[in-house]
């Protein structure tokens, strides 16, 4: 690990002046990726700047909405009360990352930058167009099978590992910022991008910025949820891939529907055409068989992923079913 100077602001705005100032200069709370990232030496900061003194940590009532502040701890989220009350799809999401160990430290901003687990990305002796611009995707013609399915280019078919991320974009959550120019607020759809020619953006954070909170709207979506992780262990495992699934039911009839998907694309990916194919159906097998047709149209995998292709309608049917029967 290279050598870094530490600072350990206790002021919001001196934290993001130390960052926009400084290229080199990143910020850190649970630091349970970056710290990885250093030791492997894909990210090399010469500053870290702490911001665990900052008071981020709130989840709280916020008009007609709950505000989770960006340094809450995904362990502190997954349990409580508020979010299993109003929004217990994102508690489900969250219980399913990491392990507890890690969901102690892990915290909300954190966890919306975590970066991609491809191993090309991890191997600094391997081409990565998102960790050396211009070298080439090491994956495109290697072991692709953790890789993506949609949104990818030839740049990069990297995937967002964030299984929190995925029930936030299907609540349809916007991302409070602080930065040099001032606040401003990002639709959570908005936050994360797609790899196009620039793999080594993974987010529309401007340099400087802060995460500060995330806002998640009140919805109908309390009961009918489910958080479908499929991985290659029951614990401690990145999503093969994911389903979130939330439903809004009059008797057995579908009022409306949330779905994403995890483990598929560069950012958590937003069903809203299966979402509408729902719609006014009735909860059955047939009615599910069909949105998940409408949500994988247009994906496309490669030599080690098309187990992808049968494994995603499979996984969003079963998402369905067991958020209809809840």
């Amino acid at each position: 690990m290279n050598q870094f100077q530490y600072v350990r602001p206790t002021k919001q705005q001196a934290a993001i002046d130390v960052v926009a100032k400084d290229a080199n200069a990143a910020f850190i709370a649970g630091g349970t990726n970056l710290v990885d990232l250093m030791k492997r030496g894909v990210m090399t900061p010469q500053k870290l700047v702490d911001i665990n003194r900052l008071p981020l940590r709130q989840i709280e009532r916020a008009g007609s909405g709950l505000r989770i502040g960006a340094l809450a701890l995904n362990s502190a989220v997954a349990d409580d009360r508020l979010v299993r009350e109003k929004h217990p799809l994102l508690a489900l999401a969250l219980n399913a990352g990491a392990s507890p160990q890690l969901r102690n430290m892990a915290t909300v901003g954190g966890n919306m930058l975590q970066r991609t687990r491809c191993p090309y990305f991890y191997d600094t002796t391997m081409p990565c167009n998102k960790r050396q611009p211009g070298s080439g995707c090491g994956a495109l013609e290697g072991i692709n099978r953790m890789h993506a399915i949609f949104g990818f280019s030839d740049k990069c078919i990297a995937v967002h590992p964030s299984d929190m991320s995925v029930a936030l974009v299907a609540l349809d959550a916007t991302v409070l910022l602080s930065g040099p120019k001032g606040d401003r607020k990002l639709a959570f759809a908005d936050f994360h991008r797609l790899p196009g020619d620039t793999p080594q953006r993974d987010t529309n954070l401007e340099p400087g910025e802060l995460i500060t909170a995330v806002e998640i709207p009140d919805s109908p979506f309390t009961k009918h949820v489910h958080y479908q992780k499929v991985r290659e262990r029951a614990s401690y495992a990145f999503a093969l891939l994911s389903v979130a699934a939330a439903l809004d039911m009059d008797g057995n009839t579908i009022k409306a529907a949330r779905l994403a998907m995890g483990g598929v694309a560069h950012k958590p990916w937003r069903l809203a055409a299966a979402e509408q194919a729902l719609v006014g159906q009735p909860a059955t097998e047939e009615t599910f068989r069909q949105a998940a047709a409408v949500a994988m149209q247009g994906a496309k995998a490669f030599k080690h992923n098309e187990y992808k292709l049968r494994l995603g309608p499979n996984a969003i049917v079963q998402a369905l079913k067991t958020a209809a029967a809840a």
